[in-house]
């Protein structure tokens, strides 16, 4: 089932979404500052991609530095992210068959507002530490 939610949701939107994440991480790539914002946004791009079947956890060596990256990343670049994610969901919702692809885009609004100190799992092991 996983397989065809998310075939049907690279279709719909997953590809859509990966390449403004992408977008956000080739612009974030542009100054040495922050490279670590774009690689947070290439991280999410794959998750965006492809998200039936992978969930996110916090980080427990996340420090003080993810919490102001968070900050700084939610003011350039997260809200348009998540606003893309809440207009999409949505549009999503409007149809039955959208309805659990506008929750998947809706449960991608948190790690596109702070994205720092989160780690992305498999939903088989969501306390698996790498």
């Amino acid at each position: 089932m996983r397989f065809i939610l998310n075939i049907v949701w690279l279709v719909l939107c997953g590809f859509w979404m990966a390449v403004g994440y992408a977008v956000a991480g080739i612009i974030c790539c542009v100054l040495i500052v922050t490279i670590p914002f774009g690689i947070a946004s290439f991280r999410i791009a794959g998750f965006a991609l492809w998200p039936f079947g992978r969930t996110t956890v916090e980080r427990r060596d996340a420090g003080a530095a993810s919490c102001v990256g968070n900050v700084i990343w939610l003011v350039f670049a997260g809200w348009w992210l998540a606003l893309g994610h809440v207009i999409t969901g949505i549009a999503l919702c409007v149809t039955i068959i959208g309805i659990p692809l506008g929750i998947a885009n809706f449960k991608l609004i948190p790690i596109s507002l702070m994205p720092l100190g989160r780690e992305i799992v498999p939903t088989d092991q969501p306390f698996a530490t790498r």
